[in-house]
């Protein structure tokens, strides 16, 4: 019996998953994590970095926006919103952190943000559903590493 592939794995787990699956522990986790993230995020936004990628961003814009944190004026499509904003989070360089070295919720929570802020005002998702969204995108970072010959060699190499 062949084993299974990673995408098959991937597919299947997220797939399977629902808000019903999130126990009050991942939930306050996962609380936590967001609010740690937003702060760092929001320190962030007054980096030299994210400045830069603000100003370069602004030619992105469109009908179809996003919020950039600590701008209340600009808004931008939600990939670029998220690009910006994960910036934001990764250039204090305080976002949480995985053995091996990986940032979680920096990458993860400006993507579901930004995703969620799109969708029409008659779709808008719950918060149990923000909840599930990121911890979809954790679950596959952490898959990610557990797959990654390279993850597993980051101690070795550093």
């Amino acid at each position: 019996f062949p084993s299974q592939t990673v995408t098959g794995n991937f597919a299947k787990v997220i797939h399977g998953l629902n808000a019903n699956q999130l126990t009050d522990q991942v939930i306050q986790r996962s609380k936590r994590m967001i609010l740690d993230t937003l702060g760092v995020g929001l320190l962030g936004t007054s980096t030299e970095v994210c400045h830069k990628v603000t100003q370069y961003s602004k030619i992105y814009s469109s009908d179809l926006s996003s919020t950039i944190w600590g701008h209340l004026d600009f808004r931008l499509p939600p990939l670029y919103a998220a690009f910006v904003n994960g910036v934001a989070v990764h250039s204090m360089d305080f976002d949480d952190t995985w053995h091996p070295a990986t940032h979680p919720s920096g990458a993860v929570l400006p993507a579901v943000i930004a995703l969620s802020e799109a969708f029409p005002q008659k779709k808008k998702i719950s918060g149990l559903d923000l909840l599930l969204a990121f911890n979809v995108g954790i679950e596959v970072q952490g898959r990610l590493l557990h797959f990654s010959s390279e993850a597993r060699n980051i101690p070795k190499r550093y």
